[in-house]
């Protein structure tokens, strides 16, 4: 096999993107959201883009839960740092029960 340095620089070079791209998705925040549904329920989830995702909720890319439960409104975002973190996040808020979602909307609201 005859070695070539230009199919070396070309190798580096596609790591060199893929470890650029890697490092960009992990810098991205994740949110944990809560929406409220037509009939008030609560829906707890992540998403990189909290806007696109409640236009999903509302339109054809809706949650199976969601989406007989439509129109949906978002009623609480928390930023984290990674998408591990906003899933633990969003296990524990699921755990916590309706009255004790409805603190933590109400809490969110008071820090604006």
């Amino acid at each position: 096999m005859e070695y070539h340095p230009e199919q070396r620089e070309g190798s580096l070079n596609k790591a060199n993107k893929l470890l650029k791209m890697n490092q960009s998705k992990n810098l991205k925040n994740w949110y944990v959201y809560i929406v409220r549904c037509s009939d008030n329920s609560l829906y707890t989830g992540i998403a990189l883009d909290v806007d696109k995702r409640l236009a999903e909720h509302n339109g054809k890319g809706a949650a199976k839960y969601t989406r007989s439960r439509q129109p949906v409104t978002l009623v609480y975002t928390e930023v984290t740092d990674s998408r591990s973190a906003a899933s633990s996040r969003e296990i524990a808020i699921k755990k916590l029960s309706k009255q004790e979602k409805e603190v933590l909307i109400k809490l969110k609201l008071l820090e604006r």
